[in-house]
């Protein structure tokens, strides 16, 4: 139509005619278009400015709902602090400070807390969170029957007595220096005791999000709770999506389509992203401690020069730089290297495939075939391989088994049913692990297990410290796994995206501080 209607003008004024009532239009057109357009950006500007809500990545979607009866990190990613409260929480820096609990006490010895609650505290369904709550809660972990992951955490209770709605008294076995610490974790939060039969699919917690909808496979979202206790949060609106292809999330974030991802499943495209001014780089640390496991009851892993070999034989830094494109510290036992008693132990095994392979060989290990059992993250299934090619090298045949979180939880965690696998254990400060012989990696040693006794029950900070150093020793020295690296928390976030946590001294997405900076 625009041709026609110049093709008749020319014919009627002439070609130079036409092409100065074109120049004059342009003049007088153009800005007028490109101020609309400006002001579309302010507008477009402007709302970005004031939005209310956030749309979050994860690679893993969480298998269920409910943080006191699986072992899956996800879980917490998703709800710890947003969804659900303990009576103690973790900052960003890994300190302890109350939540739930208003204040305690402390007594007889370190072995009596007596805990007052904040007033007029509701679950999402608008039932009472008092102090009667809180023992259900706590009883149902430390039961005979709890289906608790951490239950070992619960174990050293030995009564909890409601003294009044607000109140409550928990007696310990024995003093334990870390009690306010094992209350922090996502797997002592306090449910709702008419819920119990629900939380896997309707989790009602008495955090400031509650849930609206989990689309299986997609996305969870939550809005903010209205009738929250304590402080408001700032955001209207959460959502979480699950994004595990490493291609659709670069995408997601290039395209503006994700606000954030934390944990990003491609490191190699963390640089390329992040020179893009929108978006800002996270990297910080973690409390995962990633690990080659080692089923140790299960011939020949049973005998510690075996494990040793399979140690020496593994070249750590090939795996941060191969699976996770630098990011990620060398490790020597199952302890962060942030931690103030930390020691560093990565030459306890040292690379060397020429030991490794004469020590299978004086072990009687001549055609040794094994299997590792890989859950879905990036750094088990891309370092999966890379440790396949180095025991290839002293002659182990290796078959990798991919599995979904479901089946790896099923398989390995629970049914011990493995040979060798590859995880990252996020749990704060969980060292503790080893003093269980039922634990997956089936590690049973009781000169372990008196050191971590005695640990529990000492407070004084320098004999802590050595009791941790002999800890870290202890597995270092017996190999119980391949301690391989400590995981970063690298991720990315629109740089107008605040208070995303740099660190994580727990598994979870914290979204109680976020905001849009105007």
């Amino acid at each position: 139509m625009t041709r026609v209607f110049f093709s008749v003008l020319s014919r009627i004024v002439g070609a130079r005619m036409i092409g100065l009532i074109m120049r004059l239009m342009t003049a007088l057109i153009m800005p007028l278009i490109m101020a609309t357009t400006m002001m579309a950006a302010m507008v477009v500007h402007v709302y970005a400015e004031t939005r209310q809500d956030a749309v979050i990545g994860l690679q893993l979607e969480p298998p269920h709902l409910d943080p006191t009866s699986a072992a899956a990190g996800a879980i917490d990613q998703v709800l710890y602090a947003n969804v659900y409260e303990g009576l103690t929480r973790f900052t960003e820096n890994g300190d302890i400070i109350p939540h739930l609990a208003a204040s305690w006490d402390i007594s007889d010895e370190g072995r009596r807390y007596q805990f007052t609650l904040h007033q007029d505290m509701r679950f999402h369904d608008g039932s009472t969170l008092d102090a009667a709550a809180v023992k259900f809660s706590l009883d149902r972990a430390r039961s005979d029957t709890s289906t608790n992951a951490q239950n070992a955490l619960f174990q050293g209770i030995s009564n909890i007595t409601v003294n009044a709605p607000d109140q409550l008294t928990i007696d310990l076995k024995q003093p334990d220096g870390n009690f306010l610490f094992k209350l922090a974790w996502g797997d002592a939060v306090i449910i709702a005791p008419d819920n119990v039969d629900q939380l896997k699919q309707s989790p009602i917690g008495s955090g400031p999000f509650k849930l609206t909808s989990w689309i299986k496979g997609d996305r969870i979202l939550l809005q903010k709770n209205p009738d929250y206790w304590g402080m408001p949060v700032a955001l209207d609106q959460v959502t979480f999506r699950f994004i595990s292809d490493p291609v659709a999330a670069m995408a997601a974030m290039q395209t503006g389509e994700i606000d954030a991802f934390p944990v990003f499943p491609a490191p190699e495209n963390l640089a390329m992203l992040a020179t893009d001014t929108r978006l800002k780089l996270i990297n910080g640390s973690t409390e995962g401690e990633t690990i080659l496991a080692i089923n140790n009851a299960r011939p020949p892993f049973d005998q510690r020069s075996v494990r040793q070999a399979i140690a020496m034989a593994i070249n750590k830094q090939d795996i941060i730089d191969g699976a996770m494109f630098g990011y990620g510290t060398p490790i020597g036992s199952h302890f962060a290297p942030h931690h103030p008693d930390y020691i560093d132990l990565t030459n306890a095994a040292p690379y060397d495939p020429a030991v490794a392979r004469q020590m299978l060989a004086d072990a009687g290990i001549t055609d040794l075939h094994l299997t590792i059992s890989l859950p879905p993250p990036v750094y088990a299934r891309r370092g999966g391989e890379i440790i396949m090619a180095q025991l290839s090298q002293i002659g182990i045949k290796v078959t990798l088994e991919p599995l979904e979180w479901a089946q790896w939880l099923e398989k390995v965690f629970r049914n011990k049913d493995y040979d060798l696998t590859i995880v990252s254990h996020t749990e704060p400060f969980d060292i503790d692990i080893y003093a269980r012989p039922d634990y997956y990696f089936k590690y049973d040693n009781a000169p372990f297990q008196s050191i971590m006794a005695e640990l529990d029950i000492t407070t004084d900070p320098t004999k802590r410290r050595d009791l941790l150093h002999q800890a870290q020793r202890h597995i270092a020295d017996d190999q119980v796994n391949v301690y391989l690296f400590q995981l970063a928390n690298a991720g990315i976030t629109k740089t107008d995206l605040v208070g995303i946590w740099q660190h994580a001294p727990t598994q979870a997405m914290d979204m109680t501080g976020v905001y849009w900076k105007n």
